[in-house]
C-alpha cells in the first residue's frame, strides 16, 4: 500500500474513532438527561414520523418487532462514510473538518428540542457528542513532527480507539447504574375482580399460543425508539372535558379497579401474524374519568397523549357503550412492564390498538375529529378501527414435515366485542370441517381451538376461518392491513411423509 493511500486509511479510521467516542459520549449524556434525546434516536424518531406509509408497513411486515433496531443499526451505518471523510478532511483541513462536525451536532440538537414532549436540557447529548467528535478531529492536524504525518495520525488512532472503548464502557456503566423506575407500590386489589377462567379455557398444547400472554411475550408495536421512563411519584394523569381533572398515582387508584382479560390486537397485524396477545388488565374505567371531568356537547373523540408525545383518537362512543375500557395500570397481576406501558396505558377491548392502547398515558382530552387528529389518523388510517374477526393456525407450524396419521391442527381466533361462535379448517381446498372450541371468559378475549386432521402423504395447504358471534364469516378476499386492517384466511403449507 503506498504511503497516500495509508495515510488515507488511518485519517478515516481516526474520524470513525472520533464518531465511536462522540456516539457513546452523547449517549452516555442521553441515560442521565433522558434516553430518547440520544443523537441517534432523536434521528431515528424523525425518520419514523417522515416515512410513508409503504415504508412503515414493509418495516413491520419484514423486520417484526425488530424494526427499531433495523432503523438505528442502518442510522450507524450512513454515519461510517461520512465520519470517515470527516477524518480525511480534518488531516489537511482540521477547522472544515470540525465544523462540519459542530454543524451536524448542532442541527440534531433543534430537533432535539423541537420533538414532542421535548426538554431544553435534550440538546445537550448532541452538542456534547458533536463536541466530543470536533475536538478529536481536530488533533491530526494539530501538529506535526519529524516522524512525518503520518505519525500524529497513528498516535491519534490509538488515543481515539481508546478513548472510544474507554467511553463505550462508562456508556454501558452508566447504563447499569441508572435503572429504570419501579412500581411505587404494590398494584392493589381490583374493586371487581375478574371471573376466574373457566375449565378449558386453555388446551395447553405444545406450540399453541397460551390463552394468557406473559408479558415478555406479548407483542411491542409503537413509535417509541427508546422506551419512556416515568416516575410514578411524579406522573399525573390530565383529563380535559367541561373541566379539567387532574389526578396523580394514589388519586386515580382510589376511583376504583376493575380486573379484566382482554385481547389486544395491532391493525397492522397481517392475516396469520404475531401482534395479538391476551392479558388480565386492571385498571380505572374510563367512563369513570370522563364522568368526572364532564363531555361537552358534541363530542366524538378522546385524543389521548404519551409521555413522548405520540397520541390516539379513541371514539368516545365505544368509552361509553358499556365496553370495560380502562386506564390500566397492571399486566396479569403485576405492574405494567416499562416496555407495555408504564405507569399506566389505555385498554379499550374491540378496537385495535392505535386508537384503544396508547401507552404511557398522561393526558385525555375531549375533543372533535374534525378539530384534532391523532398520529395515525393524519396518515390515513380510519379513526373508529373495530377488530375484525380473524383466526390463525399455530398448529402445525409452516413448512413443518409430519408423519402420515392424526395431527392435531390447533390455533387461536379473536373477534372482540362478538365473540368467536365457530372456526372451521380445511386442507387442500375441500370440506369445511368444524373445530373444537376452547371455553372463553366472555367475548373481549380470543379463543383456542384445535382439530385432529387425518394427515396422508404429500404437500398439503391448510386453511382456517371464523365465524364470530354476530354470524360474520371470514372473507377469502386478502386485504392489506391499511388502514383499517388486514382481512383473508390464514394457511400453511406441509409436508406429510
Amino acid at each position: 500500500m503506498s504511503r497516500t493511500r495509508r495515510g488515507v486509511l488511518c485519517a478515516g479510521l481516526a474520524g470513525l474513532s472520533a464518531l465511536a467516542a462522540a456516539l457513546a459520549v452523547a449517549d452516555a449524556l442521553a441515560v442521565l438527561v433522558r434516553p430518547a434525546a440520544s443523537p441517534v434516536l432523536v434521528v431515528g424518531s424523525l425518520l419514523v414520523d417522515l416515512a410513508p406509509e409503504p415504508v412503515k408497513e414493509f418495516a413491520i411486515r419484514t423486520f417484526g418487532e425488530s424494526d427499531k433496531a433495523v432503523l438505528v443499526a442502518a442510522i450507524v451505518a450512513l454515519l461510517v462514510p461520512v465520519a470517515f471523510l470527516l477524518g480525511v478532511l480534518a488531516a489537511g483541513r482540521p477547522v472544515r473538518a470540525c465544523a462540519a462536525a459542530g454543524g451536524l451536532g448542532l442541527v440534531v440538537a433543534v430537533l432535539a428540542v423541537t420533538r414532542p414532549a421535548a426538554q431544553a436540557a435534550d440538546a445537550l447529548p448532541s452538542l456534547t457528542g458533536a463536541l466530543t467528535g470536533a475536538v478529536l478531529l481536530a488533533l491530526p492536524g494539530s501538529r506535526r513532527d519529524a516522524a512525518g504525518p503520518a505519525a500524529p495520525r497513528r498516535r491519534f488512532l490509538v488515543t481515539g480507539l481508546g478513548v472510544g472503548v474507554a467511553a463505550v464502557l462508562g456508556d454501558s456503566a452508566l447504563r447499569w447504574a441508572v435503572p429504570g423506575p419501579g412500581p411505587a407500590a404494590p398494584v392493589p386489589l381490583p374493586d371487581h375482580p375478574a371471573r376466574p377462567l373457566p375449565p378449558g379455557t386453555d388446551l395447553k398444547l405444545p406450540g399453541l399460543t397460551p390463552f394468557i400472554t406473559p408479558a415478555d411475550r406479548f407483542y411491542r408495536v409503537d413509535t417509541a425508539l427508546a422506551i419512556p421512563r416515568v416516575d410514578p411519584r411524579s406522573w399525573r394523569l390530565r383529563v380535559h372535558g367541561v373541566r379539567t381533572v387532574e389526578l396523580d398515582m394514589g388519586e386515580l387508584l382510589r376511583l376504583g379497579l376493575i380486573e379484566r382479560d382482554i385481547t389486544l390486537t395491532c391493525v397492522s397485524n397481517e392475516v396469520g401474524g404475531p401482534y395479538a396477545g391476551n392479558a388480565r388488565w386492571i385498571g380505572v374505567p374510563l367512563a369513570t374519568l370522563l364522568a368526572r371531568a364532564g363531555i361537552p356537547p358534541g363530542t366524538d373523540q378522546m385524543l389521548s397523549r404519551s409521555h413522548d408525545g405520540w397520541t390516539g383518537g379513541t371514539p368516545v362512543a365505544a368509552i361509553l357503550d358499556g365496553r370495560d375500557a380502562m386506564v390500566a395500570v397492571a399486566m396479569n397481576g403485576v405492574a405494567l412492564p416499562p416496555a407495555h406501558g408504564f405507569p399506566a396505558r389505555l385498554v379499550v377491548p374491540g378496537l385495535y390498538g392505535f386508537v384503544a392502547a396508547t401507552k404511557w398515558v398522561t393526558d385525555l382530552r375531549l375533543t372533535r375529529y374534525t378539530d384534532e387528529q391523532a398520529y395515525w389518523t393524519r396518515r390515513g388510517w380510519v379513526t373508529d378501527a373495530p377488530v375484525k374477526t380473524m383466526s390463525r393456525i399455530d398448529l402445525p407450524a409452516p413448512f413443518a414435515r409430519l408423519p402420515a396419521g392424526p395431527v392435531p391442527v390447533a390455533g387461536v381466533a379473536w373477534a372482540q366485542r362478538r365473540g368467536i361462535a365457530a372456526v372451521e379448517v380445511r386442507a387442500d381446498g375441500g370440506p369445511w370441517h368444524r373445530v373444537r372450541l376452547a371455553a372463553v371468559p366472555g367475548a373481549d378475549t380470543w379463543r383456542q381451538w384445535t382439530w385432529t386432521w387425518q394427515a396422508t402423504p404429500g404437500t398439503h395447504r391448510l386453511e382456517a376461518r371464523a365465524t364470530d358471534a354476530a354470524g360474520r364469516t371470514q372473507t377469502a378476499r386478502r386485504a392489506a392491513p391499511f388502514p383499517s386492517g388486514a382481512d383473508g384466511w390464514h394457511s400453511v403449507v406441509v409436508t406429510v411423509t
